[in-house]
């Protein structure tokens, strides 16, 4: 188990509460984000402005919830599901599902930080992905060595790199305002349009991303002896009250989401108001090139490193996710390497056979997408329960909103099978 900082004291500053959230919500600003945004700004302009919109909404919803599971319980959603699964085929074959989430997880930031060091450095794009991974590894190995709050300061300072690399270009060459009120409609325009909708659905909301941020709550706030014994409740040996650290916790929420639907819908604008219609923009190598000749170097070296920063994070965060996934279902622990090594192999093959990086990275939120029920509908019944959260179980109308995300997700998801497999 990763090493655990000391628990606050109950007159500590709700400041020091904050920081899960920030490291899952590295999760919606990694490079299938970026394609997926980007993508869908040149193709269709303002069109799916709603969806981000929609989308991040959701995900505060759906990201409280697990780090409300993992407060509560002191457990991790895939430990949960571990207990709750009896049956042994069951529970491989769920963690068959989530650990392909993981993979395709792991191809989107992968080959976004080879596409990112490739653009800025000319290094080749196998290369790329094997130095993105190796980094992850660094970053994992701090994680688990120096405990959660030295990681979540790498990661936190990683999301400021994103966040300026992707939001100063719309601050150079602003969108229309009246075309961004008219995006908010929600509405389609061809099959293409539902692709991408659920490619910024499946990037937005992401599988991994609930399972992450369930175990990131539970590593942060673990008593300061794991190991104790004492049949106290959770909140009596970590010194600070449960109803005080969810309060915390939708703070730290709030503020990660805002960030990340901010960078999001960014990207989206920068497309919509300077790609569209521009030959080449449907890849980020094309984009990159157009916002070189369009709007200038300056703001295209900053979407080039925000792309790195977003697959150096991001990668790290998938890998953790991944780890704990393969501990929580599977009980078992592998070392750190041969574990990474799982979701990374996939990645470098596709590079090294030369599949176009954009098209993989859109393809992979769309894997994404499907990963989306089987972690959600588990996440929304478990937190609706007295027996598994108690008092703070959810209230009526929350599990309302969160069924109605449910059957959202999972309508969108089942439009777009029908699409794909009739030809459409």
């Amino acid at each position: 188990m990763p090493k655990t900082s000391s628990p606050p004291r109950t007159t500590a500053r709700a400041a020091w509460l904050i920081g899960p959230a920030l490291v899952a919500g590295v999760a919606y600003l990694d490079p299938g984000n970026v394609a997926s945004n980007m993508t869908a700004g040149a193709a269709y302009g303002y069109l799916l402005v709603w969806v981000v919109v929609l989308g991040n909404v959701m995900a505060w919803l759906i990201q409280y919830l697990s780090a409300k599971l993992g407060i509560v319980t002191g457990r991790s959603l895939p430990e949960v599901l571990g207990d709750r699964i009896r049956r042994p085929w069951a529970r491989r074959a769920y963690w068959l599902q989530a650990e392909l989430v993981a993979m395709a997880t792991d191809i989107a930031e992968v080959i976004g930080g080879a596409v990112a060091l490739n653009l800025l450095f000319g290094i080749p794009l196998l290369w790329g992905g094997a130095i993105t991974g190796a980094v992850s590894i660094a970053l994992l190995l701090l994680q688990s060595r120096r405990g959660p709050k030295t990681f979540e300061f790498v990661v936190i300072g990683l999301v400021a790199i994103i966040a300026i690399g992707f939001t100063f270009g719309v601050f150079i060459a602003p969108p229309e305002p009246g075309a961004i009120v008219g995006g908010l409609v929600p509405r389609f325009e061809d099959t293409g349009s539902v692709l991408l909708a659920a490619s910024i659905l499946g990037a937005t909301i992401m599988p991994h991303a609930i399972y992450a941020h369930s175990a990131l709550a539970r590593d942060r706030f673990a008593p300061a002896d794991p190991g104790s014994r004492t049949p106290a409740p959770l909140e009596q040996l970590r010194g600070i009250s449960t109803t005080r650290l969810l309060r915390a916790t939708k703070w730290d929420v709030s503020i990660a989401m805002l960030i990340a639907g901010t960078v999001n819908l960014c990207i989206l604008l920068l497309a919509a108001a300077n790609l569209a219609g521009v030959d080449g923009t449907d890849t980020l190598e094309g984009a990159y090139a157009a916002l070189q000749s369009g709007i200038g170097p300056a703001v295209a070296t900053l979407f080039a490193v925000g792309l790195l920063a977003s697959g150096l994070a991001s990668t790290s965060v998938g890998a953790y996710a991944g780890a704990e996934i393969m501990h929580g279902l599977l009980r078992v622990r592998i070392p750190l390497l041969a574990r990474r090594l799982v979701t990374l192999v996939p990645a470098l093959v596709l590079l090294g056979l030369g599949v176009d990086p954009t098209l993989a990275l859109v393809l992979s939120q769309v894997v994404l997408s499907f990963g989306i029920p089987f972690a959600l509908i588990p996440l929304v019944t478990l937190t609706a329960q007295r027996r598994t959260l108690g008092a703070h179980r959810n209230r009526v109308l929350t599990t309302a909103a969160g069924i109605a995300a449910s059957v959202f997700l999972i309508a969108l998801n089942g439009v777009l099978l029908v699409l794909v497999i009739t030809g459409a």
